[in-house]
C-alpha cells in the first residue's frame, strides 16, 4: 500500500514537473522544473529497484547537467519576447512531430504487451544474487556494447557541433602564434642594462 501511494505521488509529481518544464516562460523555471523531475524520476527508479539509475540521476542528471543548464541560462543574454515569437511558426510543425511520437509510444507498448503475452513473461528473468550495478554493466558492455558506442559517438558529434556553432570570429583580438613564440630567443625578450646610480630606469 505504501509502495503504490509512493508510486503514484512520484508518477505524479514526475508528469506535472514535465508538463511546467515545457509550459514555463521563464527558461530559469524550466530548469528548477526539471531538477524536480529527475529527483522524482529517481524516486520511481528506487522502487523499481534500480537503485544505480536513481544515484544515476541525482548525481549526473540534476548534480551536473541541469546545474549546468541553470548556469547557461542565466548567463545568456536571452530575448525571450523574440523566442515567444516564433512559437506560433513552429507550432503546426511541432504538433505533427508529437503526433508521431505519440503514435510511435503506443506502438511500441502494444508490440510488448504483445510479446508478453504470448510468452506469458513480462520482465527478463533476472538473478537475484547478482547485484544491480554488475547485471547492468554486464548487460551494457557484452549485448549493447556497439549501441553504447554509437551513442558515445551521437554525443561527440552533439558536443563539436556546439563548438562549430557558437565558435565566432572576433575582431581587434590577437590570435596566438605558437611557432613565432618557439623562435623567440632570451636576449629578444630581456635586455641586460647596467644601470648609473642615481638615474632612473628607462622604459
Amino acid at each position: 500500500m505504501i509502495q503504490a501511494a509512493a508510486f503514484y505521488l512520484f508518477a505524479t509529481i514526475v508528469i506535472a514537473s514535465g508538463v511546467m518544464t515545457i509550459a514555463s516562460r521563464n527558461p530559469v523555471h524550466s530548469v528548477l522544473w526539471l531538477i524536480l523531475a529527475f529527483f522524482n524520476a529517481a524516486g520511481l527508479m528506487l522502487l523499481l529497484g534500480a537503485e544505480f539509475i536513481a544515484m544515476l540521476l541525482v548525481i549526473v542528471y540534476v548534480g551536473a547537467v541541469a546545474v549546468l543548464f541553470l548556469f547557461v541560462v542565466m548567463m545568456l543574454d536571452v530575448d525571450f519576447a523574440e523566442m515567444r515569437a516564433g512559437f506560433a511558426k513552429y507550432l503546426p510543425f511541432g504538433t505533427l512531430l508529437a503526433i508521431v511520437l505519440l503514435a510511435e509510444i503506443v506502438f511500441a507498448i502494444a508490440a510488448w504487451n504483445a510479446g508478453s503475452i504470448a510468452t506469458g513473461v513480462r520482465a527478463a528473468p533476472t538473478n537475484a544474487a547478482v547485484p544491480n550495478i554488475e547485471a547492468l554493466g554486464t548487460v551494457l558492455y557484452t549485448r549493447y556494447l556497439y549501441i553504447f558506442e554509437g551513442a558515445g559517438l551521437v554525443l561527440l558529434v552533439a558536443m563539436i557541433g556546439a563548438i562549430v556553432l557558437t565558435q565566432r570570429t572576433r575582431s581587434g583580438v590577437r590570435p596566438q602564434n605558437v611557432s613565432a613564440q618557439v623562435r623567440r630567443r632570451p636576449e629578444d625578450a630581456t635586455r641586460n642594462v647596467n644601470q648609473p646610480v642615481g638615474q632612473g630606469v628607462e622604459l
